[in-house]
């Protein structure tokens, strides 16, 4: 795993009341806790990690038991490379909340670089029980499962991801933890939906489509072969110069069930989907009446309507494509609210309105431009 943070420290203050106004610490005690936790983040995205840790610390000696603090606080561990310290954090995370599923993950991800590849099993698969639409918690089951030379259920287990996010096909295809199962039928034919994911963004050459999806050419031109004896896509030819080279599409009745992108100037795809409009209003209706639902503290109706942006037979399908972090912090949202009720609504208002007023204007903007 490669990662995202070289270790790097330097001095800097941690005094709290260098940070944070007397003023206003006196006032609002949970002002200082933001506070630092800003800084923290802020710190961890210079790179500064064990400057970070000392104010995630520090937030924790006022609010010992914040769940969010100490993720930070097992990342920054994780990517300095101290995982026994990390493996602590997220423990103390699952004393608080056992069935947190990114812990769960995240613990797997340290045992994955301790190469302790069944205790990395054991808790993706605590994960997945955690939250089943968990996509990267299937992913890493797969790999792990792999690792273990299991490879019908690494497999399974791929299949379940991709069908989540289709991008984990794309992952994997470069992803060397897969190494035992490239050679099997299966994942050949996880080749054939990468292939087909990439005809339907609008790359219709073998040179696009090799690009785009770090396949072969080889392994492309059989996925390719296999998708035309399926009929799922069609060849045909432009003239390049003196010769011809064969171009593909999607069948006419696929592009109607899965929609498809189309080139348009300067290279900038525009998505053509099924029935766009009606989806995208029904989506924003949704959103209106879940932002009612929560300034009016309703936890009953706001879990009613979540299930809107979860449910794939409703919006959820149209939330992963293209909403994909804001429909697993709402499936998580669920869990806490059936958990903790009206107190936990109270408390998280503000992010909750600001996670959909977000979406609401990228569905404006997406009804506007299908309109005109």
């Amino acid at each position: 795993m490669k990662k995202l943070f070289a270790r790097k420290t330097k001095e800097v203050k941690t005094d709290a009341e260098d940070i944070i106004p007397k003023e206003r610490s006196l006032v609002d005690v949970d002002y200082n806790r933001k506070k630092l936790f800003k800084k923290g983040v802020n710190l961890m995205a210079d790179e500064k990690l064990e400057d970070a840790i000392e104010m995630f610390e520090q937030a924790l000696r006022i609010e010992p038991g914040n769940v969010e603090t100490l993720m930070k606080i097992g990342y920054a561990r994780f990517h300095l490379d101290e995982y026994p310290e990390a493996l602590k954090v997220y423990d103390k995370i699952l004393e608080i909340d056992v069935t947190n599923p990114e812990a769960w993950n995240l613990k797997g991800l340290v045992h994955y670089e301790q190469k302790n590849y069944a205790k990395a099993l054991d808790a993706a698969q605590k994960a997945i029980e955690s939250d089943p639409t968990y996509g990267m918690a299937w992913y890493n089951q797969a790999c792990f499962l792999s690792l273990l030379n299991q490879v019908p259920e690494s497999l399974e287990a791929l299949k379940r991801s991709i069908e989540i996010d289709v991008k984990n096909a794309r992952r994997s295809i470069r992803d060397k933890d897969f190494m035992n199962v490239k050679i099997e039928e299966g994942f050949k034919r996880i080749e054939e939906v990468v292939v087909l994911e990439s005809i339907r963004q609008g790359y219709h050459t073998i040179g696009a489509i090799v690009w785009t999806t770090f396949l072969d050419k080889v392994d492309a031109v059989t996925a390719l072969n296999k998708l035309l004896e399926k009929g799922l896509i069609v060849q045909n030819e432009k003239r390049d110069g003196l010769s011809k080279i064969p171009i593909y599409d999607l069948a006419d009745n696929i592009a109607e069930k899965i929609g498809k992108e189309k080139k348009g100037l300067f290279g900038i795809t525009k998505k053509t989907l099924p029935r766009p409009i009606k989806s995208l209003k029904e989506l924003s209706q949704a959103i209106q009446s879940v932002k009612e639902s929560i300034e009016e503290e309703d936890v009953d109706k706001t879990i009613e309507i979540f299930d809107v942006f979860i449910d794939p037979k409703k919006s959820g399908e149209q939330m992963i494509e293209n909403f994909f972090d804001e429909h697993r912090e709402i499936r998580l949202w669920k869990i806490r609210l059936k958990d903790r009720g009206v107190d936990y609504l109270i408390d998280n208002k503000e992010k909750m309105i600001v996670l959909f007023d977000n979406i609401e204007g990228t569905v404006t903007k997406k009804l506007r431009s299908k309109i005109a």
